[in-house]
């Protein structure tokens, strides 16, 4: 039989699960400012800019110091390493400038992908080995909640039985010794939208996932109250040939999520995973329409479909800072009145907002 050994204090539960609600507070989600240096590289590039640290910081200033009302619809920032020891412009650490708006800061924690020897090209998460040293410094630096993000893929062999399990434990030893340190942990087990499968196929996936996800989390004792799940949206592969409608996704995304995900958890965060920004919006406008009983909150952590605009808008000029802070600011709250199934896409909708953000076999 087994034994409940006491894990966590009444107090600590108190504090995150009181962390995970500020966050998904309602209309409000999470933005994604967690890119490595390689990946920030690859969003310049597009706008030809220098990857310099200096560039780096510079936008994600833009980012932070918009106007205070973004905190409307923004509850948690997640950050990379090298953002939470940074300044704005004004010299204060990001970290205080995002706490001053009165949202939480979160930490990327997980150190990338590493090959499933004898897989069809799956990977397994690197970075449990100090993670327990880790976290609780970053608590100390002003951290609340942490990512890490597994990757899945669907094609003819996968996701293997292997890649399922191994990502799912991996998941769970990272949520525990994030709990243990006071940090919430966000569970990312990401299904790429790689492929020509249909939307069945990727619900079937997306159901036994987030089964496997949700049983290591409770043989991990991982307390639910204080976690967030951030998966992928039910959509058909970026190759697939039929296209379906927002209604389509959203009711095989919320019955996915009804088979596997408890009650217990206070949010459900979906990544945009290449979605264009109109597209992750629509689509999380008509999840929250969907005329199913939805015990979680379901709301967005976005990090190409909340700044693709802003990029765009920004191109490196510290002229056009007001303008990318105007489009960041707008796609927020658009996206806040999509966690309430409250947003009605207009025809004026700009071309960078339309544009496909995909990436085939994207690394983060």
């Amino acid at each position: 039989m087994t034994h409940q050994y006491p894990s966590l204090s009444q107090e600590q539960k108190k504090e995150l699960s009181g962390i995970a609600q500020r966050i998904v507070a309602p209309g409000k989600g999470i933005l994604a400012a967690d890119e490595s240096t390689g990946t920030m590289g690859k969003r310049f590039q597009n706008i030809k800019v220098e990857n310099s640290e200096e560039n780096r910081r510079s936008f994600r200033d833009l980012l932070f110091s918009t106007d205070p009302s973004m905190a409307n619809c923004v509850g948690g920032v997640i950050l990379f390493h090298e953002t939470l020891y940074q300044k704005s412009d004004s010299g204060k650490l990001f970290p205080q400038v995002i706490r001053d708006k009165g949202i939480v800061v979160g930490i990327k924690v997980d150190k990338g992908t590493a090959g499933l020897n004898g897989t069809d090209g799956e990977t397994t998460t690197q970075g449990l080995d100090g993670l327990g040293e880790r976290c609780a410094q970053y608590k100390k630096d002003g951290c609340d909640f942490a990512k890490w993000r597994s990757v899945l893929k669907i094609s003819d062999g996968c996701p293997s039985a292997l890649a399922i399990a191994e990502n799912a434990n991996g998941l769970a030893r990272y949520a525990s010794i994030c709990q243990q340190n006071g940090l919430v942990p966000i569970v990312e087990p990401e299904i790429l939208l790689d492929g020509d499968h249909d939307l069945q196929r990727c619900q079937y996936v997306t159901e036994k996932v987030l089964a496997a996800v949700y049983k290591a989390l409770s043989d991990h004792h991982v307390y639910l109250e204080g976690t967030l799940l951030k998966p992928n949206m039910v959509t058909a592969g970026h190759s697939c040939t039929k296209k379906y409608t927002p209604q389509e996704v959203a009711m095989a995304t919320v019955t996915a999520l009804r088979r596997t995900v408890p009650a217990s958890v206070p949010g459900i965060c979906f990544l945009s995973g290449g979605q264009s920004e109109e597209e992750a919006s629509t689509n999380l406008s008509a999840i929250n329409q969907v005329p199913l009983h939805r015990p979680w909150k379901l709301t967005f952590s976005y990090g190409r479909a909340l700044q693709a605009s802003a990029l765009a808008a920004w191109q490196g000029k510290a002229a056009n800072k007001a303008a990318a802070q105007e489009a960041f600011s707008s796609r927020a709250k658009i996206n806040g009145l999509a966690a309430k199934g409250e947003y009605k896409p207009s025809s004026s909708s700009d071309k960078a907002s339309m544009q496909s953000l995909y990436t085939a076999s994207y690394v983060y």
